[in-house]
């Protein structure tokens, strides 16, 4: 049995049992389809398996190399690509059924062009990124049409509520934006109402789908909100040095995802991260060549700079799952 000392670092872990935990938690509060997992999070056709199995059969990506990988391992009853694309030639030819993300003419055009057939009007519901303007969603949806696409219905992401910390406060922002969510659908029609995160899971009565994925493996962001999730996603990091009042070791920038801040070391305080090197100042003498563990930010990012996740339990590997769906 390998074990966590047998590792080189940094090395990405994810506790087994936290890890259930999360899955378990949210397969019962949004059973079945209320769910569709986003698989960006981890970017892992294990982990994305192991979501199926709990009965949310459709899934949703960020890129196309996603979308593929997934087809490839037998993942492709329902996927949702949801990011707008200006070339679909790639999603037409993918065996899966695929429905995209589309928020203009040109985007219509681009899926109608590359063979895609399904896709949903993305509205815009508060966050400045994709997304048309929700009193253009009717029409957009008219000209889908009229260019042989099936339209599923809407979707909207209300990326700037879902990590206030403040609870009153988030619930009123997804209130808001799934206000003009509804009224988009209403012009739009279709079946489909899909929007959500991790952060706002438990606030979204009115999506008939939420799209959270760092739920499954969490980080210190989340973790701050109080959900019902556990941090289950650590990077092993080995000391390499230590002076009178800090000491460094091998988790840096190409490590971690930073854009939410400094990772967490327990019993101790992060002071920066440089390339390859975390500095920190602990609570307790360390060792050169001690073992720590280093809870990161952001989940998503993080994953995507390591090539596998080790499944632990305790100081035992129980199995490495590649992270197979890195890359576009």
């Amino acid at each position: 049995m390998l074990r966590l000392h047998d590792l080189q670092t940094p090395a990405l872990l994810v506790d087994a049992d936290g890890l259930e935990h999360n899955l378990r938690t949210m397969a019962g509060a949004l059973p079945g389809a209320r769910l569709r997992p986003h698989v960006k999070a981890h970017k892992c056709t294990a982990l994305a398996r192991r979501q199926v199995e709990l009965g949310h059969r459709g899934l949703t990506c960020a890129t196309v190399r996603e979308m593929e990988g997934l087809a490839r391992a037998g993942l492709g009853e329902d996927l949702l690509l949801a990011n707008e694309v200006a070339d679909a030639r790639r999603l037409g030819a993918i065996d899966a059924r695929v429905t995209l993300a589309v928020d203009s003419p040109a985007t219509v055009e681009a899926a109608a062009a590359g063979g895609v057939r399904e896709v949903l009007i993305d509205v815009n519901v508060g966050l400045p990124r994709c997304g048309c303007a929700p009193e253009r969603a009717g029409a957009l949806a008219d000209l889908a049409r009229t260019r042989g696409l099936q339209v599923r219905g809407v979707m909207g992401y209300e990326g700037h509520a879902v990590g206030v910390e403040d609870a009153e406060q988030r619930a009123r922002l997804v209130e808001q934006s799934m206000r003009l969510l509804v009224e988009a659908h209403a012009q739009v029609g279709g079946d489909v109402i899909s929007a959500g995160g991790t952060g706002s899971f438990d606030l979204n009565a009115a999506a008939t789908e939420i799209q959270a994925g760092s739920y499954a493996l969490m980080d210190t962001a989340y973790e701050k909100l109080g959900l019902p999730f556990r941090p289950a996603l650590t990077v092993l990091t080995t000391v390499l040095s230590v002076s009178q009042e800090f000491a460094v070791a091998d988790c840096g920038l190409k490590a971690l995802g930073m854009d939410h801040g400094n990772p967490r070391i327990d019993r101790a305080k992060v002071w920066f991260c440089s390339d390859e090197h975390v500095t920190f100042a602990p609570e307790q003498p360390v060792r050169v060549g001690d073992r720590l563990r280093v809870w990161p930010a952001h989940v998503d990012p993080t994953v995507a700079y390591h090539e596998r996740l080790h499944v632990v339990s305790g100081e035992e590997v129980l199995e490495a799952w590649e992270v197979d769906l890195r890359g576009w």
